[in-house]
């Protein structure tokens, strides 16, 4: 079940996870309508992303473990694709992809309760995105994070540039709001090309780089085109491909 929800604040939009009774875990419906989600945010007129979690408890405790994602699909840079900038908004705990999603996004603004942890070596599987992190965050540190698997919280986080700014609990969505907006009021074409620049300029993960493959085989696997053509050889006729 999908647990997404998604408002407007003029040329703003929050994705809320919205499951604080699971503190906002991402099944698979949940990271597959944060895809689409995205994907319709970059192609509107909006301007700034924001993703949040419901409540103060938790940003997101990464994975639903009884219905695991794809998390490649709802990781900024992989499977959510857009020049425009994203912005996290945490508060509670950031466990696992929580903090790939953090992450990899362009700002992030953490609640003074944050509390973030890796435990996948402890648990015996990854998905790889975490190592995204080590090319945003100094290497040790990163390492830190995903060898250790220790709690680390808001203050260490910030100290490390995981984080921008630390604010009281309950304030992070307004500071995020704040930032959002005050970047929509910029340059548009100058704001896509800076994090266009400083995308391209990151060294990709192995993961990074599987995952953005699985996103343009997607995109030809569900194209209107690929359609065409199965149609085609079923009614044994040219296809007539229209490139979208």
């Amino acid at each position: 079940m999908s647990c997404l929800k998604i408002e407007e604040h003029g040329p703003v939009t929050v994705f809320t996870i919205d499951n604080a009774a699971k503190r906002n875990v991402i099944s698979q419906a949940t990271a597959l309508d944060l895809q689409r989600a995205f994907a319709e945010f970059d192609r509107s007129a909006q301007r700034v992303a924001i993703v949040t979690g419901a409540g103060n408890e938790a940003f997101t405790a990464g994975a639903d473990l009884n219905d695991i994602p794809e998390f490649w699909r709802c990781t900024p840079g992989a499977g959510i694709a857009t020049d425009k900038p994203i912005i996290a908004a945490a508060a509670g705990w950031c466990i696992g992809g929580g903090i790939t999603l953090l992450g990899m996004c362009d700002l992030a603004v953490a609640a003074d309760n944050t509390r973030f942890m890796y435990p996948e070596a402890k648990l015996g599987f990854t998905q790889g995105f975490i190592t995204g992190i080590a090319a945003r965050i100094p290497q040790k540190v990163a390492m830190e994070i995903m060898l250790l698997g220790r709690t680390i919280d808001a203050a260490r986080a910030y100290e490390v540039g995981l984080v921008n700014q630390v604010v009281p609990a309950g304030q992070q969505l307004g500071v995020a709001l704040e930032m959002a907006h005050e970047i929509a009021g910029h340059a548009p074409l100058v704001v896509r090309a800076i994090k266009r620049f400083v995308h391209e300029l990151l060294p990709a993960s192995p993961a990074e780089s599987y995952a953005r493959t699985l996103q343009q085989l997607d995109a030809m696997r569900l194209s209107e085109d690929a359609r065409e053509g199965q149609q085609a050889f079923r009614e044994k006729r040219p296809p007539n491909f229209q490139g979208r």
